[in-house]
């Protein structure tokens, strides 16, 4: 009963809608870092005379880190409160962005777009675990403040390129990173009002486990992101993936015998969370990989300008925003279940769509997969993080975010890797790379679906 008292007190404190607004702003700036960079590639290789591998590395040096760190900043989050971490996530985030706008070379952006993968890291968890905690009593309200933080990072991802667009119209590349340190200053002066959230004190601090994790994921991706370059028989390549797969099992072995591991494996006993997790890897991959080829595909091979080419996304915020709204009416209504069926099917069916893109096609004809594809992710992954906190207790629940946050961050990595990789080769690489992923992302999704049947019972 006081810990019900507790809740509703803080919640009489902080009003509805500042919590899930401030909260937002976090998963705001960071998703928008994922998709607001890709519209400004080509400006970038322009200006740093950059090849494709440094533009993967630019990309995904954010969501290495992002992943890599997620999973302890998520403890972390659980140990020292959630309040503290996102505070300091914003600052680093901020500091970041400002070093990545004053950035003198490929190198020195790579630098710091890491620097900015460990402030999203210590921002998403945190931002999560302040919402579940706040309306841990209420799952109604709980589910209707996920869907609305959800709808926030879904548009933000959308609207990346099309305000990345717009700012090196007025500006240059530069302004696209800039735009963040208010941001983030105004998110840590309204997050002063939050209320701490409860610690889980006995937890430690997994630093094997957490050195094992990085180390296995970082020589994955540098792989996959190097072999066009170098070629699988390269002693460099074949090297680096036996590597992390003795770091991927030494980090497992590490996390059954840890006292707090940064990844607990028991919460994979739950067949429903694994399925959701599962549902989170494919959609990240498949999404993040297709809007990194296809801001390539509208400026060099349709030789959009970076405006237009921005302007062209403009049906994807339009689908997150709807679907978002739509995804916590239904959840209310139906549970998690049928958003998440319903959203899957519409997004294979766009990535469908996008087979017909080729050297000369008109954008009206890219209208219906670019719109219908938001749509699906946006009624899905609402109910996907909702479905996952429902499988934890509240204490654990910046853990159990933190692994669904980084496996989607990790697999966002690997698309773009593996479909970047793809584009080596002129326009003509590219018209292959978008066909090539748009089959692979339909049929993976299918198979999500698939097993969203057999796992995921009808349920409030």
């Amino acid at each position: 009963m006081a810990d019900t008292t507790a809740s509703r007190g803080r919640q009489t404190k902080s009003p509805f809608i500042f919590i899930v607004g401030t909260t937002s702003l976090a998963f705001v700036v960071s998703q928008l870092d994922v998709s607001i960079v890709n519209i400004a590639l080509p400006q970038i290789s322009a200006s740093f005379k950059a090849d494709i591998s440094e533009l993967q590395w630019i990309v995904d040096a954010y969501t290495i880190a992002f992943a890599v760190l997620m999973l302890s900043a998520g403890g972390m989050s659980d140990l020292l409160g959630s309040k503290r971490l996102f505070q300091f996530g914003l600052l680093v985030f901020g500091i970041a962005s400002a070093g990545c706008g004053f950035a003198w070379n490929p190198f020195s952006l790579i630098a710091f777009r890491v620097l900015q993968g460990v402030g999203a890291a210590a921002m998403i968890p945190s931002s999560l675990s302040i919402l579940n905690q706040s309306f841990a009593h209420e799952p109604t309200q709980r589910s209707k403040a996920v869907a609305w933080w959800t709808a926030a990072g879904g548009v933000s991802i959308a609207a990346g390129p099309i305000l990345g667009g717009l700012l090196m119209h007025v500006s240059n590349w530069r302004m696209i990173f800039f735009v963040n340190v208010p941001i983030c200053l105004i998110g840590i002066l309204l997050s002063i009002k939050l209320t701490e959230s409860e610690k889980h004190t006995n937890k430690g601090f997994d630093i094997p486990g957490q050195f094992t994790w990085m180390l296995a994921l970082t020589a994955l991706i540098a792989a996959i992101i190097e072999l066009h370059h170098l070629g699988f028989n390269n002693p460099i390549i074949y090297g680096a993936l036996i590597f992390s797969a003795i770091m991927f099992i030494i980090f497992l072995r590490i996390e059954r015998k840890a006292r707090s591991p940064i990844l607990p494996l028991d919460l994979f006993k739950s067949p429903v969370f694994n399925v959701l997790v599962l549902q989170g890897i494919v959609l990240n991959a498949t999404y993040y990989g297709t809007v990194f080829v296809l801001s390539l595909y509208l400026q060099n091979v349709l030789h959009y300008p970076s405006l237009t080419a921005g302007m062209a996304f403009l049906p994807l915020t339009a689908g997150f925003i709807i679907s978002n709204l739509l995804s916590a009416k239904l959840m209310a209504k139906y549970g998690t279940r049928i958003p998440i069926i319903i959203g899957l099917t519409i997004s294979a069916i766009g990535y469908a769509g996008l087979l017909i893109a080729q050297a000369h096609t008109p954008y009206w004809q890219l209208f219906f997969p670019f719109i219908i594809i938001p749509l699906g992710m946006g009624l899905a992954v609402p109910a996907m993080t909702t479905g996952i906190l429902s499988t934890v207790t509240k204490t654990r629940s910046g853990t159990a975010s933190a692994v669904l946050n980084t496996t989607r961050q990790a697999a966002g990595a690997m698309g773009v890797a593996v479909f970047g990789a793809m584009t080596n080769g002129g326009p003509e690489a590219i018209v292959h790379a978008i066909t090539v992923s748009s089959l692979i992302s339909a049929a993976g999704i299918v198979c999500i679906l698939l097993l969203i049947y057999r796992y995921l019972k009808i349920s409030k």
